[in-house]
């Protein structure tokens, strides 16, 4: 298919498989509009010799996961999961863990007259 532009479907649902689109831009502010100009935010890649671009775009760019230079490089150890409409939550590292649970505080105060009754304590 050939001169498709950001609106097309293809640029704008989240694909899983192999399906590659590639829009031109103009500049480095223009390609992270085109970048941010969606409903999810899975992962994103830039592939640039400059350092700061490669930081500007990374900070800019809405992405759960952002690569610089590679791309689906993964680590149990670093958490992975997308933002906007592309899931919910992490998966890996102790973030996937924080999914299963819910924080709660018990308080008992066990002596026979209790120092405070209702309030905070100090």
């Amino acid at each position: 298919m050939n001169g498709l532009s950001n609106a097309a479907k293809a640029a704008q649902q989240e694909i899983f498989g192999p399906v590659v689109t590639a829009i031109p831009f103009e500049d480095e502010a223009h390609a992270i509009a085109l970048a941010n100009a969606t409903n999810f935010g899975l992962a994103g890649a830039v592939w640039t010799a400059d350092v700061g671009r490669a930081h500007r775009m990374a900070d800019a760019v809405r992405a759960g996961t952002f690569w610089i230079n590679s791309y689906k490089a993964i680590h149990v150890s670093s958490p992975f999961g997308g933002s906007l409409s592309s899931g919910f939550g992490r998966s890996s590292r102790t973030d996937a863990l924080m999914e299963y649970t819910s924080a709660k505080s018990v308080w008992l105060d066990s002596a026979p007259k209790p120092r405070i009754a209702f309030g905070y304590v100090s």
